[in-house]
């Protein structure tokens, strides 16, 4: 029987419907059904509890640590992070520097992003271990009268997790900005300079309003992804966050609650919610505020710079 070709769109989307059904938003549905139960992977049925899954959550002071520690490394590992890849991509976009090798450079910086987080910290984690190479070298120095255990540090320990994300994910973030940078209007910028725009003008004025989409989109992306932070701190240690729960995570505590004696997965499905309640929240506030006003296109922003230049001058 022939088909008929105006459903013929309708079959090629089709595997990806299904996918999306079975392994997207079942889950999630699932997810939320099993938070407000007392269901354990060692019994054949459950309770329905309401919201006491929730209040055992906030009235617990680990549960409170995970989400402080998951929001301390993600923000001092994202600013420096989007910090690094706007002053790289503005430092390879610029025809003034013509820096040579461009390319290689690119490629040097994207290259930690193609490892496995988990053989990142497995590296790190052998360099700083007791008897690894970090105290190898300061002890044979004279720096260290004896072996350090590094990883008894929170500091440490802390801003090793934090490093290991940043150095992992900054080149990826310099790629997506270069892309949003190369993409402007080379007139605006060439108008800009006929007019006596400095550099730091043209980048506030021009290059970042018109790069709200692309920065929304970097946010919003490692916010998801931070709020998710689970390999790094999980192997880097004990696998509990230690030392004092300092590196613990929302989904390392999750892991926790799942792996536990008899399996609560009622209660770590109710951490899951309470992570993804968290991550929209904060992902519709930044749609909030980086949202296009009167910058819809490129010429606005021109007219922009040109109104406000125009303004200074009068006055």
């Amino acid at each position: 029987m022939k088909l008929n070709r105006k459903y013929t769109g309708y079959l090629f989307i089709t595997p990806f419907i299904l996918g999306f059904l079975i392994f997207g938003l079942y889950p999630v549905l699932n997810t939320i059904g099993l938070s407000f139960t007392d269901a354990t992977l060692m019994s054949k049925s459950s309770n329905f509890v309401g919201l006491a899954n929730f209040k055992r959550l906030f009235a617990d002071a680990v549960f409170m640590k995970a989400i402080g520690n998951t929001w301390l490394i993600w923000s001092l590992n994202f600013i420096p992070q989007i910090g690094f890849a706007l002053l790289l991509a503005a430092m390879f976009t610029n025809a003034r520097l013509n820096i040579r090798a461009a390319g290689v450079w690119r490629a040097v910086f994207y290259l930690p992003n193609l490892m496995m987080p988990a053989a990142v910290t497995a590296l790190f984690g052998a360099l700083f271990a007791y008897y690894g190479p970090a105290n190898q070298i300061l002890v044979r120095a004279g720096y260290l009268s004896e072996a350090a255990r590094f990883f008894d540090s929170i500091a440490f320990t802390r801003g090793m997790v934090i490093f290991i994300n940043w150095w992992t994910w900054f080149g990826q973030t310099m790629i997506v900005v270069m892309a949003g940078m190369t993409s402007i209007p080379i007139h605006l910028y060439e108008a800009a300079m006929v007019d006596g725009a400095t550099a730091w003008q043209m980048f506030t004025r021009i290059t970042l309003p018109l790069l709200k989409p692309i920065l929304v989109f970097i946010f919003v992306t490692a916010l998801t992804g931070g709020m998710q932070m689970f390999d790094i701190p999980f192997l880097l240690t004990d696998g509990r966050g230690a030392p004092e729960s300092s590196i613990q995570t929302n989904i390392i505590l999750m892991f926790l609650k799942f792996n536990s004696s008899k399996g609560h997965i009622g209660a770590a499905a109710s951490v899951g919610v309470l992570v993804f309640i968290m991550t929209t929240v904060c992902a519709l506030g930044i749609f909030y505020l980086l949202r296009d006003k009167d910058l819809d296109d490129p010429k606005s922003a021109k007219k922009s710079f040109f109104k406000k230049n125009a303004e200074r001058t009068q006055a």
